[in-house]
């Protein structure tokens, strides 16, 4: 198959803003952001319309809140068993991210072939399990670094399925028309569980160490109250009604799993607006989304403050990343590369003022800094892949965005735990923040050497993925 006229004009972003593609019509421009950001949160989204999604995104909201509570626990839990050692903190990363590199394109297959359902019910309830193991051995004071490392690494195996069936799963509650408000309400979601989650953690920390002089206890809380959080989810996806679910153009995929890995890797490559995004994303979350590495150890050596402290550190990035994602959601535009790669620079320049501050109120600051401009990349590229990609071919691309965003953290967290040991936190992420604005020049010297790439019979964007007229 050969791109037409339509794909050809997708890939002009880098030179002007694109048409829109899918999703709400843009809000008018006589009112107030404030009066559409109010109405927004009395009348929610669009695809909050949707029985099924409104089950799973509720479910969500409460899980990931616990998720992020385990996530500063489980950090200040290896910080306390490795007597600080960022190196520790940079393999628990690494192990948990490490299947996702190594399998998220097979997994991607796998959510194309089988039903996105059925696997969100194994993968939720295998990530409770692995949290419940974790809060026993902590609560039993068993726990030891190897136990973390372990159950991470499992975690991670989980993830690895999870996190490509999850993201191509929205389109099938919601359909194509309210894909994109439905990124922007996850986004919402994430972001808001961002802040409550750390500063709920942060605060059983140091209540259980003023009160029961035991640093594991609020941690053994938190991890349990993270296992018992999946519950909602697991609710809400024995509720939903999956003969209403949109099988947008769903067919039986024939061959090899190698062969159906090939046409995803194809169409990638074939597609030069959308891989230019790819080493945005992998750039980024490779060098830059180190946060459990760094902000604990910053916290904890060289900004001087305890578990509360670092919670508000880690709420001040989920804050920025809150109200990126109203912004988006609530100002209805659609995704374009310019802004992206703005954005990308922007995450550089935040990222390098927490590393360089010293300052606890400057730190908290750029974190919040940090926290907008991440969502103006991921929330945006994520959406823009997901509405430009054929629909038989979703799980699989929305693996490699998955391999890319999170898959290469096992490389990316080796490296600045090593360079927080060699030359300490505050170096490892200000060279981080340089590697991750060097993104933007690279992005655009790719696009513009290959936007005009196309080989007949190779392509395999099919004319159903294409932008309609209407679009």
């Amino acid at each position: 198959m050969t791109f037409d006229s339509k794909n050809q004009d997708q890939d002009q972003l880098l030179v002007k803003p694109a048409s829109p593609m899918v999703g709400p019509a843009p809000m008018r421009s006589q009112e107030s952001y404030l009066y559409r950001l109010k109405n927004y949160i009395l009348k929610g989204g669009k695809a909050l319309r949707h029985r099924n999604y409104r089950l799973f995104w509720t479910g969500q909201l409460v899980s990931l809140i616990g998720t992020w509570m385990q996530n500063l626990a489980q950090a200040w839990l290896v910080l306390t068993l490795s007597n600080n050692d960022p190196f520790a903190l940079g393999l628990v990363s690494a192990l948990q991210f490490l299947p996702t590199l190594l399998f998220s394109l097979f997994t991607g297959v796998i959510a194309d072939r089988y039903s996105k359902h059925r696997i969100l019910l194994f993968t939720q309830s295998a990530s409770m399990a692995v949290a419940a193991s974790l809060g026993v051995l902590t609560v039993g004071g068993w726990v030891q670094l190897w136990h973390v490392y372990f159950c991470a690494l499992i975690l991670g195996m989980v993830n690895a399925l999870d996190m490509p069936t999850r993201q191509s799963f929205v389109t099938e509650m919601v359909g194509k028309d309210d894909l994109m408000n439905a990124v922007a309400l996850n986004s919402t979601i994430f972001n808001a569980a961002r802040v409550v989650g750390p500063a709920i953690a942060g605060l059983l920390i140091g209540l259980g160490e003023a009160f029961f002089r035991s640093t594991q206890s609020g941690i053994a809380l938190a991890i349990w109250i993270n296992a018992f959080s999946y519950i909602a989810v697991l609710i809400g996806l024995f509720k939903m009604d999956t003969s209403k679910l949109f099988q947008i153009s769903r067919r039986r995929l024939n061959g090899s799993v190698f062969s159906n890995l090939a046409e995803g890797l194809s169409f990638i490559r074939h597609t030069p607006s959308i891989a230019t995004l790819i080493i945005v994303v992998g750039m980024v979350g490779t060098f830059g989304f180190n946060f459990n590495v760094w902000i604990p150890v910053l916290a904890r050596e060289t900004l001087g403050v305890g578990a509360d402290g670092y919670g508000i550190l880690m709420a001040g990035l989920g804050l920025g990343a809150l109200f990126s994602a109203l912004y988006i959601a609530v100002n209805g535009k659609n995704p374009n590369h310019r802004n992206i790669l703005m954005a990308a620079a922007g995450f550089a320049f935040f990222e390098a003022g927490v590393a360089l501050s010293g300052n606890y109120l400057l730190t908290l600051f750029f974190m919040v800094g940090t926290g907008l401009a991440m969502i103006q990349v991921s929330a945006a590229t994520n959406t823009y892949v997901q509405m430009n990609t054929p629909d038989h071919l979703r799980g699989r691309v929305m693996s490699v965005y998955m391999l890319v965003f999170a898959g290469t953290t096992p490389f990316g967290s080796v490296f600045v735990g090593w360079l927080s040991s060699a030359g300490g936190t505050p170096f490892s992420m200000f060279t981080s923040a340089m590697l991750s604005g060097l993104a933007v020049p690279l992005a655009y010297l790719f696009y513009r050497r290959n936007k005009n790439y196309s080989r007949p019979g190779k392509a395999v964007l099919t004319a159903e993925a294409a932008p309609s007229a209407e679009q």
